[in-house]
């Protein structure tokens, strides 16, 4: 009989653990929101070339590490170092031009200065001659009427008369060489504002070639294909010796030194989930290294809005499916040693403290 009540007792007492344990499970998974729908993610860019040229050397081997600004590959230089050459030519050439330009420019001014100078000399002859043509008629009528009173001779009236003519020719001369030097003028000004159109010409054809020289040169820093960043250098499509066209690729590169980890919940579970909250992350591969983050952001859409065929609910029969939101969650000190055996695509478990 008194064995009886410590047996219920041992009873009661294992039911009381029972249930604590029970609630206090109950509880904590209340605390935590989680999910096996997880990835590990990292950038992948893929490494093209930005030039046309051969293949000289490819200095890394498939799946090797490397550090950033590490030559990856080497190009053949000779087109290219052709095209700078070609380029810096062309640049000389139009220099040279320019300064032409400007002397040509600088004499027809000076030529159009000078023949407007001789314009106006030219109007001062004139005045001159008229002066001149007006004195001989002058004098020619003085020479008529004295001759008409016999107190001049028939030759000092003809002297008279030539006279007149020599001064009619002169004032005649003066006047078309004024028209000639004005006409002059006005062309030699239209040739100096063509030359100096001309020099803006030239000058915008020298920043033409600056630029193409600037082109060429970047081309051929181009030639040395180097590492943007430190991970892994894979998927080598490209040999030795090959011809390879711009934007053709020529590898991938992984950055293992920035990792996060992409989890997608229910949507039914998001409006537990914030910015901030503690995440413990565990990785398939590692099991027994388990991980710290934390919520980092949340993604723009669901998955299915990214997908190359998105669903339309508005055609055919509708079917409710509960969506699948993608989280991005930042791992907390990461080093670089541990981000050697770490690889985008790894699945993961996480677990978000939403307390």
């Amino acid at each position: 009989m008194k064995k009886k009540p410590l047996r219920l007792l041992i009873i009661s007492l294992i039911a009381v653990a029972a249930a604590g344990t029970g609630i206090y499970f109950l509880v904590k998974s209340r605390s935590f929101t989680s999910t096996d729908n997880a990835q590990l993610d990292g950038d992948i860019v893929t490494i093209r070339s930005s030039v046309t040229a051969y293949i000289d050397t490819i200095r890394f081997s498939d799946n090797e590490p490397v550090k950033k600004g590490d030559t990856l590959v080497l190009l053949n230089t000779t087109a290219l170092q052709a095209k700078v050459q070609q380029a810096i030519a062309l640049l000389e050439n139009a220099e040279q031009n320019l300064s032409t330009s400007d002397l040509k420019a600088l004499a027809s001014s000076q030529n159009a200065s000078a023949s407007l100078q001789n314009a106006a000399s030219d109007k001062q002859s004139i005045a001159a001659a008229a002066a001149n043509l007006e004195k001989a008629g002058t004098d020619l009528n003085r020479t008529t009427e004295l001759l008409k009173i016999k107190a001049t001779t028939q030759e000092q009236y003809e002297a008279a008369k030539t006279t007149l003519l020599l001064a009619k020719a002169d004032y005649e001369k003066a006047v078309n060489r004024e028209q000639s030097t004005l006409t002059t003028s006005i062309g030699l000004q239209t040739q100096a504002r063509a030359e100096h159109r001309q020099i803006s010409a030239t000058q915008a054809l020298v920043k033409q070639r600056q630029a193409e020289l600037n082109l060429a040169r970047e081309e051929l820093s181009h030639a040395y294909v180097t590492a943007p960043f430190d991970g892994f250098v894979t998927k080598r499509t490209i040999k030795e010796g090959q011809y390879i066209s711009a934007g053709q690729t020529l590898c991938a590169m992984i950055d293992n030194q920035h990792l996060w980890v992409t989890a997608n919940f229910k949507e039914t579970e998001l409006r537990k989930i914030k910015t901030g909250q503690p995440v413990e992350i565990t990785l398939d591969a590692y099991p027994d290294a388990p991980f710290t983050g934390h919520v980092a952001s949340f993604n723009g859409a669901t998955g299915a809005k990214f997908s190359l065929l998105p669903p339309d609910n508005a055609t055919g029969n509708f079917i409710k499916i509960t969506q699948r939101f993608p989280i991005r969650i930042s791992i907390d000190h990461l080093t670089p040693g541990k981000t050697s055996s770490l690889f985008p695509g790894l699945s993961a478990f996480v677990k978000i403290n939403i307390q």
